[in-house]
């Protein structure tokens, strides 16, 4: 039981002892903790754009990203782009605007519609992102499926001439597909640590809010 618990539990206690903590003091103290939660999902939202960035510099980046324009899809690479930087922007903007508003609030009723505001909000971006990265190993593996050459996707380290090249586009494909559900799951599992954990902080600090008779 953490300390607001205990606090809660002496501001509700009835009896010969008067209340310690008035109903202000306590619904002070979830309106600081909402704002503390909001704003790390802030900072985590910046630093989830900023790290893969770095990632660019990498030469096996570099290479990956011209296989994208060998299948043919560098424009689906350079609108995915912008979609993405342009969405991703937005929902950091929001989370900033959530952090302000809550930060600025002195209406606990108002912090109630706040907090399930923000965790909506979260909710879609996660989706965004997790739907980004599916759709994009499904258009690579559209895009090897309708290449001609399959094996100017692989290089030449591979010494696999003697398959017949629709099989390996259609193997090729299939394993693409796979790939792409098991990095979306892999990064489903990372947003429910980055963010999953704070939402459900945000929701019990929602509780706590109806709890007090808001």
């Amino acid at each position: 039981m953490d300390e607001l618990e205990l606090l809660k539990k002496d501001w509700q206690k009835k009896g010969e002892q008067l209340p310690k903590l008035s109903y202000k003091e306590i619904y002070t103290m979830l309106w600081k903790r909402s704002s503390s939660i909001v704003k790390w999902i802030f900072y985590i939202s910046i630093i989830e754009f900023l790290v893969p960035h770095l990632i660019y510099f990498l030469p096996a980046m570099s290479k990956s990203l011209a296989v994208w324009k060998d299948l043919g899809l560098g424009n689906y690479l350079v609108f995915s782009t912008v979609l993405q930087y342009t969405i991703v922007l937005y929902f950091i903007f929001q989370f900033y605007k959530r952090y302000k508003e809550i930060s600025a609030l002195d209406d606990a009723k108002q912090l109630m519609k706040n907090i399930l505001k923000t965790r909506k909000t979260v909710k879609y971006y996660v989706i965004f992102c997790l739907s980004l990265i599916l759709i994009s190993f499904l258009v690579m593996a559209g895009g090897i499926y309708l290449n001609e050459d399959p094996m100017s996707v692989l290089g030449n380290s591979y010494a696999i001439e003697q398959l017949n090249p629709e099989k390996l586009k259609v193997s090729l494909s299939i394993s693409i597909v796979i790939l792409g559900f098991v990095v979306t799951l892999v990064m489903g599992f990372i947003y429910f640590l980055l963010y999953g954990i704070l939402l459900k902080k945000l929701l019990k600090n929602f509780k706590e809010l109806q709890d007090i008779d808001v």
